[in-house]
């Protein structure tokens, strides 16, 4: 079967395809057939090396597919049944090994892509906006990457419950897709200052809460755009890590809240990722979250999707079809 393998941390040129023989479900584990999978920010870190894994690895944290194996004692699932997943290694392939307590059943009404779109990016806006700030009717919202994979869910979301939010996005093109998605406002952030605008649209006060995925080049003005006791909840490093913040700076600031989460910590128990999982299969339902698939690239040209995702050239999902 088709694997992408890293052996050397680097660029895109480093995820080398290579054929590996299908493996074996062991003891709590199931054998999925994948028909799609995930692509997700994530992936480069361990590409590169900023997140550590140990040479070789095959990437990959999400996808969705086909039970063809199940191991000894699983009772979960069984052959036949239709599982995704989210979290660890391992994804890119046709075929994988996951344990069977960390999976997930696909319901019916939810396709393979749908559920390989969302399992990772959309169970992160769950625990974002209902778990780690929860956010409220009436609170003002900031997103940065609004147009983004996980940041398109996180509008979405927090427009659901109620939240005025305020986007950013890199292009015109962007910013119209983040208003779809149900932003108020969209700050272009390569033509206009962030904070000076959020000061604007909020009567100078800030927002209660500011979601950042990108690091490195926004972490800056997400905490400056924060009212007196806001939060900052960062997220990822899409542009490189966030430099260190001095406690005093959150002092200074208003008394403000700075946390760096990871979705494991909100999935910890089985019955914790049911119910995240289920939480976005409802709101899938309901229409509060409209996944939105833009590219889907083959997995032998992950490379390809690599420099995409890198050079800031999706919108929404992009999805890896074995």
């Amino acid at each position: 079967m088709l694997t992408i393998e890293v052996h050397a941390h680097g660029g895109p040129e480093v995820l080398q395809p290579v054929d590996r023989p299908i493996p074996e479900p062991g003891p709590g584990e199931i054998l999925i057939r994948q028909t799609a999978i995930g692509l997700n920010f994530i992936d480069t870190y361990f590409r590169s090396g900023l997140y550590p894994a140990p040479l070789p690895f095959v990437p990959g944290g999400e996808g969705a597919g086909v039970v063809e194996a199940v191991g000894e004692g699983v009772t979960r699932f069984k052959v036949g049944d239709r599982a995704a997943y989210s979290g660890g290694l391992g994804g890119y392939a046709a075929a994988r090994v996951y344990k069977a307590d960390r999976a997930v059943r696909t319901p019916d009404d939810i396709s393979d892509e749908v559920a390989a779109a969302v399992m990772l990016k959309g169970m992160t806006a769950e625990y974002l906006v209902r778990q780690c700030f929860k956010v409220q009717s009436g609170q003002t919202v900031l997103v940065q990457a609004a147009a983004g994979g996980a940041g398109g869910y996180v509008v979405q979301w927090a427009k659901a419950l109620g939240a005025r939010v305020i986007g950013t996005a890199g292009s015109p093109e962007k910013a119209a897709l983040a208003r779809q998605f149900g932003a108020d406002e969209v700050i272009l952030y390569r033509d206009e200052d962030i904070v000076a605008k959020v000061k604007a649209l909020t009567a100078g006060e800030g927002v209660n809460v500011a979601y950042d995925s990108v690091g490195k080049d926004t972490i800056d003005a997400s905490l400056a755009s924060l009212k007196r006791r806001g939060w900052l909840v960062a997220y990822g490093n899409a542009s490189g890590p966030a430099p260190p913040i001095d406690p005093l700076r959150l002092m200074r600031g208003g008394s403000l809240i700075l946390t760096r989460p990871t979705s494991h910590d909100f999935t910890v128990t089985t019955a914790d990722l049911e119910a995240s999982a289920g939480a976005v299969f409802d709101a899938i339902r309901s229409g509060a979250l409209r996944p939105l698939i833009a590219q889907r690239f083959a997995l032998k040209d992950v490379a390809e999707a690599h420099r995409a995702l890198e050079g800031r050239k999706t919108v929404g999902a992009t999805l890896l079809i074995p």
